[in-house]
């Protein structure tokens, strides 16, 4: 069993139940970390606190990722609160008008969908990197959009492979402090952000055809990955990009 007591770990893009940062969440604290949890505003304060409230020892901290003043503000709050951090969670994805196909992208909705995709896990690791000093774990998550062409993924698939690139140079960045950067590619799970693909229920009923295990993941099962890669068991795992989608990625036809 994964111990995690003493360990800090902080989660950001924890939305609600069906959110695969819920399910990382869970695992991360039943394994005995305290949690540090963070959502985007007032809007969602409610939710977050009402999941905070089920696992023990869990703080909210409200952080918009596309602002650095919430950046600095709620880093300065954690290094208060805790001291330290061991773990960090980047579950954040948007692109505006996701329906547009790429080439009918507009320059501002590229932007968006790459600061919050992508920049943000810069931002966030450049704030994580001073409150660990004796190293720690970046995780992000992403998808097989970033390789494959998927439809109606559209710039969302840019933003992911923009993402995977960002881990490889991150982790490069901060391997000499002891801080792994890693990223799971999860299969399609129903969340709530899923409900923004166009004809979504398609790709779930490929995977579960094609897939070798023939069915989808479950949140809990990213969560159990999660857990792995941010414990010291994969202390030698760092610019990876571990896919968890029951074995879908590694099909041709």
């Amino acid at each position: 069993m994964i111990d995690l007591k003493g360990k800090v770990a902080v989660v950001f893009g924890l939305a609600n139940k069906r959110s695969i940062a819920w399910a990382i969440a869970q695992k991360l604290s039943e394994a005995g970390a305290s949690l540090a949890i963070c959502y985007q505003s007032e809007r969602l304060q409610r939710d977050a606190e009402e999941l905070a409230a089920d696992l023990p020892d869990a703080k909210t901290f409200r952080c918009d990722v596309t602002l650095d003043t919430d950046i600095d503000t709620v880093f300065e709050q954690l290094k208060t609160t805790y001291g330290k951090l061991d773990i960090l969670v980047h579950s954040i994805g948007f692109a505006p008008n996701i329906k547009n196909t790429v080439l009918q992208t507009a320059r501002e909705d590229f932007r968006i969908a790459h600061d919050i995709s992508a920049y943000s896990l810069i931002a966030l690791a450049r704030a994580a990197e001073p409150l660990m000093p004796e190293g720690g774990s970046i995780l992000t998550l992403t998808y097989y959009g970033a390789e494959k062409v998927f439809p109606n993924y559209n710039i969302m698939g840019v933003a992911k492979a923009a993402l995977e690139a960002t881990v490889r140079y991150l982790a490069a960045d901060l391997g000499t402090k002891k801080i792994r950067v890693n990223a799971i590619s999860a299969g399609p799970i129903k969340t709530l952000a899923a409900r923004g693909i166009g004809d979504f229920t398609k790709i779930l009923n490929a995977v579960e055809e094609r897939a070798p295990l023939h069915r989808n993941v479950d949140a809990l099962e990213v969560g159990n990955a999660a857990l792995f890669l941010t414990s010291d068991l994969a202390s030698g795992i760092t610019g990876e990009i571990t896919f968890v989608d029951c074995g879908y990625n590694t099909t041709g036809l």
